[in-house]
């Protein structure tokens, strides 16, 4: 029994480590947004908590929603709005997993945020309003 839950517990620090490791490698390589007051790296560390999620489906965590929440409150202007858009698809594009954007698409819903637009590969963030 001890060695399943030690087993179960490296698994999860294995999860934590690669999603701590996507988080630092994004800060450092997405595009921080053009003149808005929401940065790649805010829109990194409000979403971290959702890696495993954009991963793997599933149920949203709460503190995934709380930042999913978060986001979508800072983001008051247009040019925040398109800033995070275009972070938001970096950083989907930066995740390997099965049908990110579509999990990427859903998390909104998944949060109770109201998106007015589908986010997909060839989206273009410039028509955010």
């Amino acid at each position: 029994m001890a060695i399943i839950r030690s087993g179960k517990m490296m698994k999860v620090a294995g999860v934590v480590v690669i999603a701590w490791m996507v988080v630092g490698a994004l800060v450092e390589v997405v595009p921080h947004a053009d003149a808005a007051g929401i940065t790649c790296g805010t829109v990194v560390s409000k979403l971290s908590p959702c890696a495993s999620y954009l991963q793997k489906g599933g149920a949203a965590s709460r503190p995934c929603c709380n930042g999913v929440r978060t986001l979508n409150a800072q983001a008051r202007s247009k040019p925040d709005r398109q800033a995070a858009c275009k972070c938001i698809k970096s950083l989907v594009t930066s995740i390997r997993g099965r049908n990110t954007y579509a999990l990427a698409s859903s998390l909104a819903g998944k949060c109770n945020v109201n998106l007015p637009y589908k986010l997909t590969p060839n989206f273009d963030c410039s028509i955010v309003r």
